[in-house]
């Protein structure tokens, strides 16, 4: 069951949020997705997701997800991604910049009955400000 729950999350970065494929969602998150870390004003459930997801595009052009590892034990996968894009929209309150960007995560979601119940997501926040300009990076 672990590997199958590694192709379904697989799925849920490369359909939901590489191709914005929203459809995907119904079949692949359950209605009820709990993300343990939604963004102020998010929106419950799959729904909440979606539009997050939809919010991504918006902010970040061309918004590439690439799978870096993947560990899967009982009902839980573990998911160390990096994303790249351009900031080409508001995100965070923060205008478009036009600046590339490369996010570095790592995600623990919890799968049952074939679909993604509950998520789980530690994020270099930091590393994107700096990298948008809006927080000086340090000296080197």
């Amino acid at each position: 069951m672990s590997n199958q729950n590694k192709l379904i999350l697989r799925r849920f970065f490369e359909e939901l949020f590489n191709q914005g494929n929203l459809a995907a969602a119904d079949e692949i998150v359950g209605a009820n997705y709990l993300n343990h870390n939604a963004v102020p004003g998010e929106t419950p459930g799959r729904a909440g997701l979606t539009q997050f997801v939809s919010y991504l595009h918006s902010a970040f052009r061309d918004l590439n997800f690439t799978i870096e590892d993947q560990l899967a034990e009982s009902d839980k996968v573990v998911t160390r991604w990096n994303a790249t894009g351009i900031h080409q929209g508001e995100f965070a309150g923060i205008p478009a910049t036009g600046k590339p960007v490369v996010i570095t995560a790592i995600n623990i979601h919890r799968v049952v009955d074939g679909q993604v119940q509950e998520g789980w997501l530690n994020w270099d926040a930091l590393g994107l400000l700096q990298q948008l300009g809006v927080v000086p990076a340090p000296d080197r």
